[in-house]
Order: structure tokens, then sequence, then C-alpha cells
């Protein structure tokens, strides 16, 4: 309660409706069954193709829609919407800076700026929440919509990544583009509601509230929308199927742009025909030379000279003959290739194993990324599209140093992933994911896994074995990670405490 007894004007978003409510779905279906068709033949109950957002009441429950101030939701964190130099002058930003009182400002100009698509956190002061995070939607313009659409899907990708790293509860959603920046209001729904579901779907697990704060004018095209990417029945996912747009992103719900599919090489181009007077370069010099020029033309030449003689090159590979600089762009090449096909193709029912996913930090700071031995079913699943979403998830975080903790608990038989498998994983990844891996954790080990991962990092992989760390017990986890910082699946909890007793809270005094 506020001084004199008035009404708080906060808003307790747990009194707020989430998207469940499966009373009003019926009466929509219905209503849609009479008159939904596509093309003006194919009624909705013939359509024949699975949805790619699918009815999950787990995700709709998460889901808030609220018209309303953004600012006065009681949120971990809400969004506020503003320019490169953070100083926009919009309805939203306006109120947030309002109610968060001059303090505010002050911390921002601390920020210096932020670019478009970029993401950047200050505490709420004044606010019910408890952060803000800010971001900076794109300028619209018909001619450059595809990096309009990119820069919009990197709003709330990374909005919805800062929540994950800092375990936020709740995340409080204004209309990232504002009006004066021109971006169409439909299409830029399509790209929050889609972000956000993608996100919960792979890492939302410690996200247990978001709310789409909306104006009037924005409510009816989200309420068209929602049950789309967010089908609250069987039913209304079927419905709502052939209302979804041609491009509805990859995997994480990124726009696919179907021109940089086709990227080859770095830097593609042609080689420059002879002077007149000069004779031409023998075709195999020409060859070891192209690897280093820096060659800026295309479409000049054959699609496939773009690489050069691949089956040369890989012969003089097997043959020990390419130099350094040549084998780094092969490797670049061939990884490249592959994290275009995990970008591209649907990996859900591996997310849905739940065997990889990123946690807090250690004690250093650095990202913890999580691997659950006795969720992967080696026999069952498509190792192949294993091996892609682990490259998917892992790209972005191996830019910077990270730390890899892998729980061994209660595996058998059919979880123990084959040494070729781990063998071809460590040859196709970049040089980042070696580079800035600085620790594996290996936990609750056997006897047969401590020796074969000493024959692996001995004999097959190199610079390996001094990052391994085999730990008996949580509690030895626990003094390079704190308990806080890391989700630990139940089942191992369990197991610890059986076999080495209930956890003693202890404040370690160094790594």
């Amino acid at each position: 309660m506020d001084p004199l007894g008035a009404r708080s004007q906060f808003v307790d978003i747990q009194s707020l409706s989430t998207w469940d409510q499966p009373a009003e779905v019926k009466e929509e279906e219905e209503e849609s069954e009479e008159t939904d068709t596509t093309d003006g033949s194919l009624t909705n109950q013939q359509w024949p193709f699975p949805s790619p957002f699918p009815y999950r009441d787990d995700i709709n429950r998460k889901i808030t829609l609220f018209t309303g101030d953004v600012a006065l939701l009681n949120c971990t964190a809400v969004v506020n919407t503003t320019n490169e130099t953070l100083t926009d002058k919009n309805p939203i930003s306006d109120s947030i800076h309002r109610h968060a009182g001059p303090d505010l400002r002050d911390e921002l100009l601390k920020l210096k700026g932020c670019r478009t698509g970029e993401a950047k956190m200050t505490e709420g002061f004044n606010l019910a929440s408890r952060f803000i995070i800010h971001t900076v939607g794109p300028k619209y313009k018909t001619k450059y919509r595809t990096a309009a659409e990119s820069s919009l899907y990197s709003c709330y990708r990374n909005i919805m990544q800062l929540a994950k790293e800092q375990a936020m509860a709740s995340v409080g959603l204004c209309v990232v583009s504002t009006v004066k920046r021109g971006y169409p209001l439909e299409d830029a729904t399509h790209i929050a509601l889609r972000t956000v579901r993608r996100f919960l779907e792979l890492h939302g697990q410690s996200i247990e509230t978001v709310v789409f704060a909306v104006t009037d004018v924005e409510w009816p095209v989200y309420r068209k929308l929602l049950p789309l990417y967010y089908p609250r029945s069987v039913a209304e996912e079927r419905l709502s199927l052939p209302l979804l747009p041609a491009d509805i992103g990859n995997s994480e719900g990124e726009p696919v742009v179907p021109e940089r599919q086709i990227r080859i090489a770095e830097k593609p181009g042609s080689l420059e025909a002879p002077r007149p007077g000069e004779t031409s370069q023998p075709h195999d010099d020409l060859e070891d030379d192209s690897l280093e020029l820096d060659l800026g033309l295309v479409g000049t030449h054959a699609f496939a000279r773009m690489e050069g003689d691949v089956d040369k090159q890989r012969k003089l590979i097997l043959q020990g003959q390419m130099s350094d600089v040549a084998q780094q762009k092969q490797h670049q090449r061939n990884y490249n290739r592959w994290l275009c096909r995990a970008r591209a193709e649907d990996l859900s029912d591996i997310a849905a194993l739940k065997a990889l996913y990123q946690t807090g930090v250690d004690m250093c700071g650095r990202t913890v990324m999580v691997i659950v031995g006795r969720n992967i079913p080696v026999t069952l699943i498509d190792i192949e599209k294993a091996l892609l979403y682990f490259i998917h998830v892992m790209d972005h975080i191996t830019v910077k140093e990270y730390v890899m903790v892998y729980f061994h608990t209660l595996t058998g038989e059919h979880n123990h992933l084959e040494s070729d498998f781990l063998k071809k994983l460590h040859d196709i990844v970049d040089s980042k994911f070696k580079k800035n891996l600085k620790a594996l954790y290996f936990v609750h080990p056997t006897f047969r896994s401590k020796v074969s991962t000493w024959f692996f990092t001995t004999f097959s992989v190199s610079g390996m074995k001094e990052k391994v760390h085999h730990m008996d017990t949580l509690q030895q986890l626990f003094t390079c990670i704190l308990p806080e910082q890391i989700d630990i699946p139940p089942f191992v909890l369990e197991y610890d405490a059986r076999v080495n007793g209930p956890y003693q809270s202890t404040h370690p005094s160094g790594l």
C-alpha cells in the first residue's frame, strides 16, 4: 500500500490471467471450424501436416497478455524500447523514466549507448521491477526488410537470453519496435511471439512468466496471432496451422535468409584471366594460390570453382601437403556447413531431451553448460541430429570462456556415446570451442568411464586431458560452482545424497 492508504498503482502479475483458458478456446474453435478454409477448398479438419508450434500447456501457463503500461508490472524485469543513444522519447520509455526516477537517466549515461538489436540492463530503481532491459529496435524500410527482421529477432532473443543468464523468474515485454521506427505491427508481432516461443522451448526452464504488455491498438493483433504460436488445445493447433506465415524461422525463431544458406567460401570470387601477351598459369599453381588470395568478384566463373578443386584439396590434406592456413580455412568452411544445417533443421525432438542446457556461471564468472548423460538415449535418437543440436546451442556460448559439467550419474549402456562420435565432434567443432573451454567437470564417474576418458584424451584428442576433472561428489563441484548457479537434475541430487550424504554448505577459500 502507498502512503495514506492509497492503492498501489503497480500491477501484480500473479493476478493476471495466463494463456490457458480452454472454455474460451472452445467457442472460438467452433466458430473457426465453420469459417476457416485454406485456398478455398481444404478444411482444417483435413489438414495433413503437423504443426511446428504444437500445443504445450506448460508453455501456455507462462504466457500472459496484458493491456496496460509495462512500467507498472512487478516482473523481475521490464523491457524499455529506446534508440541507440538510450534517449528516445516514446510513451513506453517516458513512462519507465517517470516511474523509475532520475537515477535511471544517470545510469544510462554509463552504458554509452546500445546498438540496434542489442539489449542492456540497469536497475529498476523506483519501479516495482528489479531490473530494466533496454533494447533498440530497427528502423523499418521495405528495401531492407531482411535486415530489419534479423535485428528485431535479435532484440527479443537478447532480452530472453539476459533473463536466462540472470535467472529471472518473470519478464514484462513491451512492443519493441515503436511507431516512429515504422515496423509493421503484425509482422513485428509474428517475430516477437515465435522468438519467445522457441526460447521457452529450448532454454526457458527457469523463466516462469512472460507478460506481453500491449496498448489498446496492439491488443487485437496480439490476440489474433497468439493462438498460432501458443495453441491452447490440439483442436486450436490444427485450426491455426494454415494461418501460419510461410517464414516461421529456424529452430530458434530466427528469420531464415535463403541466400545465406548457399554461401560456400568466406570470400568467394573469380580467378583473373591472363592479360594479353601473358601465358596462363598452370592449374595446380592457381589452385594453391587461390586459398590465399582475397578474391572479390562473384558470378564470372563456374560455381564449383568457388572452392577450387575439392577432391584435390582433400588429397593434399591426406598427403599432409596442405599448408596450415589452407587447412584452417578448409576446417572453417566445413564447420560453417554444419552450423548452417543446424540453424535450418528442426531439432525440437533433441531439445526436448534436456540433455544439454545453459545454467549460471562459475566462481570465475564463466558460463556453465550442463550435459546430463542419462538423458541421452544413444540407441534411440538420430546421432547426427544430436551433433547438429550441440553445435547450434554451443556456437554463441563458445565466443567467451566457458566450462562444462557432465553428470555421468546413473547412466547405462544405452547412454554411452561411442568414442568415434566424440572424435568426429572434436574434429568438426570450431577452434573457439576448444580454446575457450576452460574445464570439464566429470561428476559421479565410474571406473570404466575414468579409463575411457583417460584413453580418449590421451590418444584421440589433444589438449583436453588437463581440462578434465573427475568429481565423485557434488560437494567437490560446489567448490568451483556455487549451488545456486547450477541447475542440477533431481535424480542427481537424490543419488548424491544417498551415496555421499547430505550436502554441507561451506564457503570455499579459493578455486
